[in-house]
């Protein structure tokens, strides 16, 4: 049987989410195609000469550790080579700070989004530091408008997770679903041809940007950064940003105080001092 078949099949009996299943499948399948060997056949050395290949592309660190992680995984949880692959080693990753946008940026942004119901999903997405994907995801049922709050169901990770919602867009929310009709099961933003794709608020965002003079390459995880830089600026605790961006570790939301503004911080250079 064809290990990608395996492969699949075992990833979505795991449930995994459907774009984890798409990406390590095909990382798997352009190995196995250069390789040219039987997969039980595949060594640790064959490995590395693949990924130092992929490296000579000018790859990013996340990008060659992405296909290393769906290598290992069909070999570990199809072909059972448990032992003799985990201590492979990982790519280091380039610390680069998140691209994040200005207040008056974000500001910006907003009155050059010219659909209502567009601004809106902005907004949103800003104000409660949503992935594009949570927000396309949705239901009418999953906003708890009484309590200023909402939730995520299954995000990243398959995890749920609390986020709030901002009282400036409490109005604005209850009219969208009134005058869209919406019952408590619907997905809260629907397109004239159906749902939305990631795609689509990207290019809302491309054009917005454009209309506001912005030149950052802005997409929609950039309001996430914008949202909990703007948080620890404010001197919001790291430990309810970590719990607001629903991150496993503190570490990950260290990014956003390297990413503060220090003038927004009250932090005083030392010069400033003397």
């Amino acid at each position: 049987m064809d290990i990608l078949y395996l492969m699949r099949r075992e990833m979505v009996r795991r449930r995994y989410s459907p774009k984890t299943v798409l990406v390590y499948v095909d990382s798997a399948r352009k190995f196995f195609r250069w390789v040219g060997k039987e997969p039980k056949r595949v060594t640790k050395n064959d490995i590395r000469e693949y990924l130092q290949e992929l490296a000579l592309r000018d790859l990013s660190s996340s990008t060659l550790n992405l296909h290393l992680q769906a290598i290992k995984w069909v070999l570990e949880n199809v072909l059972n080579k448990r032992k003799y692959f985990v201590t492979l080693p990982y790519s280091r990753k380039e610390k680069r700070l998140p691209l994040v946008l200005s207040r008056d940026e974000v500001r910006r942004l907003f009155d050059a989004v010219r659909n209502e119901k567009h601004r809106l999903m902005v907004k949103l997405m800003y104000s409660a530091g949503l992935r594009v994907s949570e927000l396309l995801n949705l239901r009418v049922d999953d906003l708890d408008l009484e309590n200023y709050c909402g939730w995520v169901r299954k995000g990243k990770g398959g995890k749920d997770r609390l986020f709030v919602v901002a009282q400036a867009l409490l109005d604005d929310l209850r009219m969208h679903v009134f005058l869209e009709g919406l019952q408590n099961e619907d997905y809260l933003f629907k397109g004239r041809f159906g749902s939305y794709s990631p795609r689509t608020v990207a290019e809302i965002l491309k054009s917005a940007c454009l209309r506001a003079g912005i030149r950052k390459k802005v997409h929609p995880h950039t309001l996430r950064h914008s949202f909990a830089t703007h948080l620890i600026e404010d001197g919001v605790p790291l430990i309810v940003v970590q719990s607001l961006l629903g991150h496993a570790s503190p570490n990950t939301s260290m990014v956003y105080v390297h990413a503060s503004n220090p003038a927004r911080l009250d932090v005083r250079s030392p010069l400033d001092a003397l």
